[in-house]
């Protein structure tokens, strides 16, 4: 992942409106990570399984990990490459408007997400909601594996 993201005021973070503002580092989806969120899921439909059945039945070449399993990896990814707020005190996700599984991610793939800040809105005196428009690249891929606009809640002090 991303190194050491900058603090910024709240301030900084509305004149990157419009701005990418992250970009993690690549993180590779192994068959063991997909097992295991198929484990946590009880998700074991076999294009995410089954190598043999996954090679010869889907026109992907091999297993691929769940959708939500990759919108997952947007979590630790937004940690590590976005800008965290000065005087943050809790943030949680506050859920998505918009959600596009674009491409699959094949086993032993790897990704990054990159992270557009689209609005901050102050909800309330030390409350804001921000959006990130995420957009989820598959390294040697021109199509991006997911889209999506997802909304942070910060509570400041």
């Amino acid at each position: 992942m991303a190194l050491n993201p900058p603090v910024f005021t709240v301030a900084e973070l509305r004149a990157h409106i419009g701005q990418e503002v992250g970009c993690a580092s690549w993180l590779t989806i192994s068959q063991e990570m997909i097992d295991t969120f198929a484990n946590l899921t009880n998700d074991h439909q076999y294009i995410h399984v089954n190598q043999s059945r996954a090679v010869t039945e889907t026109p992907y070449g091999g297993t691929i990990a769940h959708g939500f399993l990759t919108l997952s990896m947007l979590t630790q990814m937004l940690v590590s490459a976005v800008p965290h707020i000065e005087g943050t005190s809790t943030s949680i996700n506050y859920g998505f408007d918009k959600v596009r599984f674009l491409s699959p991610v094949l086993s032993g793939s790897a990704i990054r997400g990159r992270f557009k800040l689209a609005v901050v809105d102050e909800r309330m005196p030390n409350e804001l909601t921000v959006r990130y428009d995420a957009t989820l690249e598959i390294r040697d891929n021109d199509r991006p594996a997911l889209f999506a606009e997802w909304l942070v809640r910060l509570y400041l002090r």
